[in-house]
């Protein structure tokens, strides 16, 4: 028994709906980094605010994996995961470093960084350009900025490589299609 691909069409239109949702999920994650009232944040020491966004990175990342298993169409499911969790890091690191330099205006080489500034930062550290118009000064933030680079590989590796290998496994336990049944979707 074969595994019959839907149409052209009907692959087209998963795949642009799953792109627009990617694209919505990631527009909302930063229209919420802009709105959430990080400024009050300045009481709460950063090693412990970042504890809390990474381990809520974490459950973000179990719960993309287990969405890839369960879907009818997992690399769909994959590029939606893979565009959420991606800007999930680099804003938690970007409202990390905004929230620092709030407490400490001395921890960057430019004093008081808005949040599109703690942004532009962070992905100037994820994309290992680091132009050095902004950097680190303190110690505290050259640690936080070196925790960064680790494990920005460690999302380009393993995370990416995690996602890769759940799309294998949800299209290898997929059941065949090719009975003239149609697919019964798996999304949730």
């Amino acid at each position: 028994m074969t595994t019959s691909l839907p149409p052209a069409s009907v692959r087209r239109r998963m795949m642009v709906t799953g792109l627009t949702r990617a694209f919505a999920l990631t527009v909302g994650l930063v229209l919420a980094y802009f709105a959430l009232p990080l400024d009050h944040l300045g009481g709460v020491p950063f090693w412990l605010s970042l504890s809390v966004g990474l381990c809520l990175l974490a459950a973000a990342i179990v719960y993309q994996v287990r969405a890839i298993l369960r879907s009818s169409r997992p690399a769909v499911r994959a590029v939606e995961a893979l565009a959420g969790t991606v800007p999930l890091f680099i804003l938690l690191f970007a409202a990390t470093y905004f929230v620092l330099s709030e407490t400490d205006p001395a921890n960057f080489s430019t004093a008081d960084l808005s949040r599109l500034d703690a942004l532009y930062f962070t992905v100037t550290v994820f994309a290992t350009v680091g132009f050095g118009d902004i950097t680190a000064t303190s110690e505290t933030a050259r640690a936080l900025v070196t925790v960064q680079m680790i494990l920005d590989l460690v999302v380009l590796g393993a995370v990416i490589r995690t996602f890769v290998g759940a799309v294998r496994i949800a299209r290898q336990s997929s059941p065949q299609e090719g009975n003239g049944a149609a697919p019964q979707s798996r999304d949730g």
